[in-house]
This record gives C-alpha cells, structure tokens and sequence, in this order.
C-alpha cells in the first residue's frame, strides 16, 4: 500500500509543477502575448478578445497533453506492480520438474503419444558428450521423450560436459558417494555394488519421485540408432498388454556386422535373455524388482529364473545401440572380442507404422517355431563350405552345454549361459546369419526348457 500511495503523490506533485511551469512558459513565451512595443497595437492599447481566446486554447491543448502524460505514468504504474514478483512463501522444498514432465503423473491422452523418459547413467566418462549428441539429434519431440542424466561418482569433468547441455536435460545426482561394505572375497568388484546403488537410486527417482510410467535405461558409453525413440515408441504398446513380455531391449547380442542381415533391419524378436545396453521397463515392472533389488550385478541377477518368471524381452536383429566404452568396471570384458564389432543401424524404420502382433507370445511361436524346426538340419562343415547366399534357412543342432559352446565358438557367436539361457536365445534357439544364410542354432523339437547348471 505504501508504494502505491508514493506512486499516486509523485504522479500528482509531477503533475502540478508541470502545469504551473507551462502558465509561465505560456505568459513569457516571445509572441504568445502581444508586446504594448508592438507595431501591431499602439501604445496603451489593451489586449483583444482574439487574442486572450487563442491564449486560452493553447493552455487547454497543453493541459490534455499534460493530462495524457499523467495517465500514462499511471498506467506505467500498474503495470509494474503487476510484473513485481510476490515474496517467497515458506513451502517445503519439492524436487524439480525434469523437461517435459507436464503433470504429476504424466499420461498421455487418448490418440497422443505417451511421454518415456531416458535415463542416461553417468559415472565418470566425459565421453558422455557422445552419448548425449546422439540421443538429442535423434529425438523426434524433447517433451515426449525428456533426458535425465543421473550422475554417480561426482566427477567435476563429467559433471560441466552434462551442465553444458542446460535446460535440455535435467542433470541428477546421486548423493551416497561412499563406498560400499562388501564381502572380503569381493573387496575387487566395488564397483559393481556401486553401480548397483545407482540404478537403485537413479530408477528411483524416476518412477517414484518424477512418476513417470515408463522409461528407457542406457549408461553413458552408448551410441543410439536413428530409429531409436521409434522402435521403443512401437513396441512400448506390446509391454503394456502382453504380460509374457518384460522388457524390450535396442541390443543384439549377437549382432555383429557378419551375423546379421542389415537389410532386414525392420525383424524384431523375441528372447528369454535379458539384453541389457539400451532397455524399456514398464513402472509395474520396478514395483516388482525394487523391494528385492540386488547389492551387485544387478544384469544378471534379472537374468535370474525368479526374476525373469518365464518372460521375454523384444530385441531387434540389428542393434539399435552400440558400446564405445572399452574402459569401465569389467575392464573392457568382450568389448575386443564382441562389441566393439556391433553392427549399429543406419537406416530409419517406421515401426510405428508396422503391425507388430506377430511378436505376441501365441502367434510368435506358432510361426517362429514352425520356422525353426521345418528347416533342414545341417552340419557345421556343410555351413560353413557354403556360400550360403540365396539358399534357405538352415538348422544346427546342439544337445548338451559343451555342443552349444562348441557350435557358438566356432561361429563366432556370443558362448556363454546365464542361468542356462543363451544370449539372444529363445526356447533355446538362437538365430543369425552365416555366410549370408539364415541360421537356427537350436535344442532338439522336445526341448522342456533351460537349465540353469549350464551356465
């Protein structure tokens, strides 16, 4: 009330003084009153009634201008108590809004798409730069699919590379920063305890603070497809109402350059392996892994029979994420002998234009296993004395761990079991491309399901 009442005061003191300046003006202005010297009167003639009218219509044309003026610096006055911020109230302190988050709870109404978050996991890599330009350039609406990069270990360097992004990401960190207690005989694996707290933490926040209902996890040393955020755009729905169906992951296991078809880019699978390196999860999903969530190797721990349950994930035929992260806790564990040869795709599928039902668990067997097992068994040295192109799927037979080993060694495919689930394995079947030739490396048409003393 104060500063309005001097607003008013100031407005009207101006007001008056300028008026009473304006009389003077008008009075000693040279011609605005006749001089009694001048050569238009004679001396001692008075003024005219002309000349007083033409007087007193210059004061009022002043006085409306001056009227105007006075309006305006009342208006002017309004307006600035409008755009003055209130005080801050005392309020508890609420985390802040990632971008794009639109509502508490964001859910997207009927006929738009749904809002995914990424939740990008960073450590100690500057290289995150990498990951970061990729998923910016490719993202197709930054309200749709926000980035979230949740920081683990504190690095100063990695920290300013994801400051430099400002608004467009919303940078987290995660504030237990000690080490970990771990058993003696693990003393050399603290990294993985921590990494284990931070996708704790980090999926967290994400479900349970920000409260989004699904999100897609990479970690700081992945490269991302230009179909990306349309892949998981597409098969999102497939999670949704498939309960056979846990996860869907960008990655092949087996996808390097010579062990898939690159112009079959639009194949999608499904696998009893959990992929990992580039994943959707659903928030059904965390509520179900959070209270039983893993001190360390939380990968494969979900590759777990209790956790994985009997379902699958989705997983494309050519990878939609690719590792440039040589170094890191494993200390580069396959990077030289697999990964860095991932075939990452280059070409733009639309799969939210495709029907994607065949990937349903029903119809997926019912023509992925007449696929498999109609196809004429072969030898390994008949495979591999082939050329291969342009002739028909093929099927290799394994019947034990040690033949499935052999035959993935010899073929250049990924040879290890986790719970007796081979990478990129469904119903034990393993698909991919040798010399050209489509492949079903495959248990016998009686097979009852894994076991878990393979691995």
């Amino acid at each position: 009330m104060l500063k309005k009442s001097s607003l008013a005061l100031l407005g009207a003191a101006l007001f008056l003084a300028w008026n009473g300046l304006l009389l003077l003006f008008l009075w000693s202005r040279p011609g605005s009153l006749p001089s009694p010297q001048s050569p238009q009167f004679p001396p001692g003639s008075r003024l005219l009634p002309a000349q007083l009218l033409q007087l007193a219509q210059d004061a009022e044309a002043e006085l409306r201008l001056q009227r105007e003026l006075l309006l305006q610096i009342q208006r002017l006055g309004r307006l600035q108590r409008q755009k003055t911020p209130k005080p801050p109230q005392k309020t508890p302190q609420k985390t802040p809004k990632p971008p794009g988050k639109a509502a508490e709870t964001p859910a997207a109404t009927p006929g738009e798409p749904p809002v995914i978050p990424v939740l990008v996991l960073a450590c100690d890599r500057s290289s995150v730069r990498r990951c970061l330009d990729k998923i910016l350039r490719y993202r197709p609406s930054a309200r749709r699919f926000p980035v979230i990069v949740s920081q683990d270990c504190g690095h100063a360097e990695t920290a300013a590379v994801i400051a430099s992004y400002g608004p467009a990401v919303a940078h987290i960190r995660q504030p237990d920063l000690s080490d970990v207690p771990v058993p003696p005989e693990h003393r050399k694996f603290q990294g993985y305890y921590k990494i284990s707290r931070h996708y704790r933490w980090a999926l967290g926040q994400v479900f349970r603070t920000f409260r989004y209902r699904a999100a897609i996890v990479v970690e700081d040393d992945l490269e991302v497809a230009p179909d990306f955020f349309e892949y998981f755009q597409a098969v999102l729905p497939l999670l949704e109402r498939d309960p056979s169906l846990w996860c869907a992951s960008a990655w092949n296991d087996n996808g390097k350059e010579g062990l898939v078809d690159a112009g079959r880019a639009e194949l999608l699978y499904r696998t009893d392996f959990f992929p990992g390196l580039g994943w959707l999860l659903l928030a059904e999903l965390w509520d179900e892994l959070e209270p039983k969530w893993p001190p360390a190797f939380w990968d494969d721990w979900m590759r777990q029979p209790e956790q994985r349950r009997g379902r699958a994930c989705v997983r494309p035929e050519v990878s939609r994420t690719m590792t440039f992260g040589r170094k890191g806790v494993s200390h580069g564990q396959f990077f030289d002998q697999y990964l860095k040869f991932i075939k990452l795709n280059d070409r733009f599928v639309p799969f939210t234009q495709m029907d994607l039902s065949y990937l349903k668990k029903d119809e997926y067997e019912r023509f992925f296993l007449q696929q498999v097992y109609s196809a004429p068994e072969i030898h390994l040295e008949e495979l591999q004395k082939d050329s291969g192109r342009d002739l028909g799927a093929v099927r290799l037979q394994y019947r034990g761990r040690d033949s499935f080993k052999a035959l993935a060694k010899a073929l250049g495919l990924m040879d290890d079991l986790k719970s007796g689930v081979p990478r990129a394995g469904y119903r034990g079947i393993v698909s991919f491309v040798c010399r050209g030739r489509r492949v079903f490396l495959a248990p016998p048409s009686d097979w009852t399901g894994y076991d878990p003393s393979w691995s």
